[in-house]
């Protein structure tokens, strides 16, 4: 593992993304919090390779970090830059993002946020080639 990845796991944890979407799902939104729990779960996934894992972390330890190129406490726009960096993880490891990974992330969605939240993901998944 090189230094830079081990400095991004260093910044990444799964109790550190559930704080941050405990605090901040409402906040965030649909779309943003959809794309962070893809990305989680396809890191989860035992399937996805060392190399994608890296690049999720990457992601993911940006939108936990509280030092952001627009601070979330910013209304509307904070978590532009967030959804920004997890849309860019997402175009590189969507081929290993499944229908599995993709109905754990819809459940919790759901769970959260209500069915008519998956109204607004559907340009996500259209993006990712559903």
């Amino acid at each position: 593992m090189s230094e830079k990845d081990t400095e991004l796991n260093e910044k990444y944890s799964d109790e550190s993304f559930w704080e941050k979407m405990k605090n901040f799902a409402k906040k965030a939104g649909c779309k943003v919090v959809y794309a962070a729990l893809l990305l989680y779960f396809a890191l989860q996934n035992p399937q996805t390779p060392a190399w994608a894992k890296t690049v999720i972390i990457g992601a993911l330890a940006y939108f936990i970090s509280p030092i952001d190129a627009i601070p979330d406490v910013t209304p509307i726009v904070g978590f532009s830059d967030d959804l920004g960096a997890l849309a860019a993880a997402l175009g590189v490891v969507a081929v290993f993002i499944d229908e599995e990974v993709k109905e754990k992330a819809r459940a919790k969605l759901s769970d959260w946020f209500g069915t008519d939240s998956l109204d607004d993901i559907a340009d996500i998944d259209e993006k990712m080639g559903k």
